[in-house]
């Protein structure tokens, strides 16, 4: 259940790496001489980039420089979650980390962005964010103790899944170089994503080398490009956030397992204080016994008064809130990714990518449109 209150925090992964493969293109090479010296004595039309003639003149080959992209992105990425406190109805927050065991969490996101941009300099791209996503969150998760022989098991499970919507914004930019058609680029971005049960929205990171080369085709103007590189995620550790009780526990069978719970909690007690009972007191004087003794009590009691908690609050649980508080990070920070671009014209370019290796899956379709500044 308290696994499904992290939900709101998952949408941290809506991060999405956008940058179009266009980039300036030194011209070398015999065969390329004749564009080579049309772009020295040509006159740039545009103000943009800054010192866009003089580099066209050094021979050069400049996108234009500004584009309009529009990008479906589906991903699915497993993380890590941990320092949990939960609270209900605006009540006391209950410290969880020690108890609670989170099995498999997941975050699924398809998300539909535009990102216009511009070429500020020659060699950087500079480009906005706005999108729409839906990410469900999955999250399976126990309530752990120990027993007197310091042994831990599982007295309640929960497995949750909840579909939510998100608004993000960011921006970012692109360092670029490119000789022959071979090329580097470092993209990277910042964005936040905006969701209702979030205290204010979850801030990432995205850094993306590509190592790529453009292959010319018959046509002017018509190449294709293959890449490789890697993706990787940073996202805000520190999550807060409200959200209703029935989004995020089945209350057709959450009674049941509260008092499963409970049962299970009062019986690892009972055996416990039996241990406790039997042992002389030199044997209570072992620090070892001691140690024991006073984990079990702890994690017991957290258990205890965090399941009598919920069980009040499922009196009223089309009226109860869930609050909490955690750190989430991606199981894996890394990334492979491989992609292409087929570039019809200077003006019109599909994109599609692809992410893999670790924790993470991620697919990219874009559409692009330059033109001119």
């Amino acid at each position: 259940m308290k696994c499904n209150t992290l939900i709101s925090a998952l949408l941290l992964l809506f991060s999405i790496q956008i940058f179009g493969q266009v980039y300036t293109d030194k011209i070398v090479g015999e065969k390329n001489q004749v564009l080579k010296d049309s772009l020295k004595i040509e006159n740039y039309p545009y103000a943009l980039p800054i010192w866009g003639e003089k580099v066209a003149q050094k021979g050069y080959n400049l996108p234009y420089s500004a584009g309009l992209s529009v990008n479906y992105f589906w991903q699915d990425s497993d993380i890590t979650i941990k320092n949990l406190e939960v609270g209900f109805n605006n009540g006391p927050m209950y410290d969880l980390d020690e108890i609670v065991r989170f099995d498999k969490s997941s975050v699924e996101v398809g998300a539909l962005t535009i990102r216009p941009d511009i070429w500020l300099l020659p060699f950087l791209n500079v480009y906005g964010i706005f999108g729409k996503a839906k990410p469900t969150t999955k999250i399976n998760a126990g309530i752990w103790v120990p027993d007197a022989d310091n042994n831990w098991s599982q007295v309640a499970s929960f497995g949750t899944k909840a579909n939510f919507d998100a608004t993000t914004f960011g921006f970012g930019l692109t360092p670029t170089i490119g000789i022959g058609g071979g090329w580097l680029a470092l993209d990277m971005n910042m964005s936040w994503s905006d969701v209702s049960s979030l205290d204010k929205p979850a801030f990432s990171y995205i850094f993306g080398p590509r190592l790529g080369k453009t292959f010319k085709l018959r046509k002017p103007e018509r190449n294709i490009a293959l890449w490789v590189g890697g993706f990787r995620v940073h996202i805000e550790g520190n999550t807060k956030g409200n959200i209703a009780l029935s989004d995020v526990l089945n209350l057709d069978n959450a009674q049941q397992k509260v008092d499963d719970g409970l049962a299970k909690v009062s019986e690892n007690q009972t055996k416990v204080n039996t241990w406790w009972d039997g042992l002389s007191p030199a044997q209570q004087a072992n620090p070892i016994n001691v140690a024991k003794h006073n984990t079990a009590n702890r994690a017991l009691e957290k258990a205890g008064t965090f399941l009598t908690t919920l069980d009040g609050a499922l009196s009223t649980a089309d009226n109860s809130t869930v609050q909490y508080s955690l750190q989430k990070a991606p199981k894996d920070m890394w990334n492979f990714i491989v992609g292409s671009q087929f570039q019809y014209n200077k003006h019109i370019m599909f994109r599609v990518e692809a992410g893999f290796l670790g924790s993470r899956t991620q697919y990219l379709a874009g559409l692009q449109y330059r033109f001119g500044l």
